[in-house]
């Protein structure tokens, strides 16, 4: 496979990018080189990296790296969408991240992005039908991560989740491309109800830590919810929320607020 791609530059920059800052990372840290060939160096590529990644995060005596691999490999060879939206999350948390300094950070290390390609295997092995699969990975993902995405839920790409404590992600919620969210966010239902119950998050919307968006309402696109608040009725797009109850304080206060991250408004009282 290697041999077909002998120039990741032309073919991958991002790949190369992140090998050349794997091959830095241990000119200045040698103890990190077997964590860091075995993890990046090793591999021929972005997705076999990133299935080596996440098989690795998801073993347990129950189901072995070798197996969830296979299930990896077998996922990524079917459909090009998985690593196509691990690429965009992959660069969504480098742009957006403060902490993040390289593109090979998210890869190895940060949870919200391993959680995120993690629930998208699971939501490729739901639509074929394979839930009992679908389901242990949902629940690795949070044992492992703290993060409890259901299978079902919909998820755009160029996802960014700071921190990633205590994210949960009800059944029949969907989110847009180009969101981010901090830490302790729920997209949650108001009841027992087993229909649509769950909110519809538009794209480039921006969700601070502690929200709650609840039932089945939506946010509509390059949106703000300030952290803290808790969501209960439709947010009309391009406009700023905050409160228990939610209400409107203001306009996004930008195009795309979930890039720039900017998350400070002029309350009105």
């Amino acid at each position: 496979m290697a041999q077909s791609n002998p120039n990741l530059t032309e073919v991958d920059p991002v790949w190369h990018r992140i090998r050349d800052e794997a091959e830095e990372a241990i000119r200045q840290e040698p103890l990190m080189g077997g964590l860091i060939h075995a993890g990046i160096l090793h591999h021929a590529g972005f997705a076999q990296a990133l299935a080596y990644r996440i098989s690795m995060k998801l073993a347990s005596r129950e189901m072995s790296e070798q197996i969830l691999r296979e299930i990896i490999d077998a996922a990524y060879g079917a459909d090009d969408e998985l690593v196509a939206a691990a690429r965009a999350d992959l660069v969504a948390t480098y742009d957006r991240d403060p902490a993040c300094h390289r593109v090979m950070q998210p890869l190895l290390f940060f949870k919200g992005f391993q959680a995120v390609q993690a629930y998208r295997l699971g939501h490729y092995l739901w639509k074929l039908g394979r839930k009992d699969i679908a389901y242990f990975v949902q629940m690795r993902v949070s044992e492992i991560f703290g993060v409890d995405i259901h299978p079902a839920a919909k998820i755009g790409q160029g996802i960014m989740i700071d921190h990633a404590h205590s994210i949960v992600v009800g059944e029949t919620a969907v989110v847009g491309d180009n969101v981010s969210m901090l830490h302790s966010v729920t997209l949650g239902g108001t009841g027992k109800e087993d229909d649509d119950r769950h909110p519809k998050i538009g794209d480039g919307v921006l969700i601070g830590a502690g929200a709650k968006v609840l039932g089945n309402i939506t946010v509509g696109h390059c949106s703000r919810i300030a952290a803290g608040s808790v969501v209960l009725e439709a947010v009309p797009p391009m406009k700023t929320v905050a409160g228990v109850p939610a209400r409107i304080v203001g306009e996004s206060g930008c195009s795309q607020p979930s890039m720039s991250m900017d998350q400070l408004f002029d309350a009105i009282s």
